[in-house]
């Protein structure tokens, strides 16, 4: 049964590839490949379809590649799309520590790596492209801290094979820290949630709710999903909208959380520009041309030329000028509970 569990996996692996990548890229002289993480999350695909777009528009071609989580099948994909002859790999890293085995892999084909979104730690990455996630951090526990500076918070973190997840906790606890050590704030609740997924988030505030006896005020969300069960923990307990929740990612389930009063705030991360900056800097790459002098972050090893797009915090009165406007959701699907002669006007 494991081993037909493992072939399935390959397989399926193999299958996104040609159905995201393969046949319809092969006209490209030059091609990149995109190793991605995972597809479960709804924003990736968007990451997926744009970053490929903009390659195209270049004259560039995209192989794509997702892994589902698993550390093993992103090396070997990786590994396999290093025979198609690509000239440049862009990586979404599930492991921030292993995907420094694909970085190892590709220069010693001579191609150079990019590290989308996340960071490749103790690596030779050639660039990183992303989001500051240390202000997403601060952001999220600012909001929050607005709203109720005094009070029992939880810190509900992602996975922590994800530096992400690193950067994230490290903002948070910049707001949070002066406030703990004030005495105004007291986290009663400190935990992480392996892969992002919901249902480890649920599990651990529920755990957190029994061991504070549902003394809690605020819980500050490192991802949308997480929020979610977070915030199902909550109503299990009738807390649902009586207890703050940030969440990062603008998805679907989350804006319609805010406008019921559930999630208080999301950070949105506009997808589409970082997208655009990934395909720019991996086409120069792919072409062995400069690039840009940006700031730098140290992976570990070395000091990664470093590429990073500002976040946005959106809540109910900014959720139409800021997603919604810039088409990341759609208004009859953020809006499908609310009557349509109550919503609100977007302004082109």
């Amino acid at each position: 049964m494991k081993n037909l569990k493992i072939l399935f996996t390959l397989v399926f692996g193999s299958f996104i590839f040609v159905g995201c990548g393969g046949n319809s890229q092969s006209k490209y002289p030059i091609k990149i490949g995109l190793s991605m993480d995972t597809l479960r999350a709804a924003r990736w695909a968007v990451d997926r379809d744009v970053f490929t777009a903009k390659c195209n528009e270049q004259g560039v071609g995209v192989l794509v590649q997702s892994a589902e989580s698993n550390d093993a099948l992103q090396n070997s994909q990786a590994e396999n799309l290093l025979t198609q002859g690509i000239k440049c790999m862009v990586v979404i890293p599930h492991n921030a520590k292993s995907s420094a085995t694909i970085v190892e892999s590709a220069h010693k084909m001579g191609v150079p790596v990019l590290s989308y979104d996340r960071l490749i730690l103790d690596s030779d990455v050639d660039a990183y492209v992303s989001f500051d996630n240390v202000k997403v951090g601060e952001l999220q526990a600012s909001t929050l801290v607005k709203l109720k500076p005094k009070g029992n918070y939880v810190l509900m973190g992602g996975a922590p094979t994800d530096y992400n997840a690193i950067l994230l906790r490290k903002g948070q606890r910049n707001i949070l820290d002066p406030l703990v050590k004030k005495g105004d704030i007291k986290i009663v609740g400190d935990q992480w949630s392996n892969d992002w997924l919901a249902v480890n988030a649920l599990k651990n505030m529920e755990n957190i709710l029994t061991r504070t006896n549902n003394k809690v005020d605020a819980v500050v969300d490192s991802y949308d999903g997480t929020a979610g069960g977070s915030i199902q923990a909550l109503a299990e307990q009738k807390l649902d909208g009586k207890v703050l929740v940030a969440g990062q990612d603008a998805e679907l389930a989350a804006c319609q959380r805010i406008l019921a009063g559930t999630q208080t705030m999301t950070v949105y991360k506009p997808v589409k520009f970082l997208a655009a900056k990934a395909a720019e800097i991996a086409v120069k790459l792919a072409k062995g041309e400069p690039l840009e002098k940006g700031v730098t972050t140290n992976n570990g090893k070395k000091d990664v030329p470093s590429y990073f797009l500002d976040p946005i915090p959106v809540d109910k009165d900014n959720l139409v000028t800021t997603v919604i406007a810039d088409g990341f959701q759609k208004m009859e699907e953020v809006y499908k509970d609310v009557p349509k002669d109550k919503w609100p006007q977007v302004k082109k």
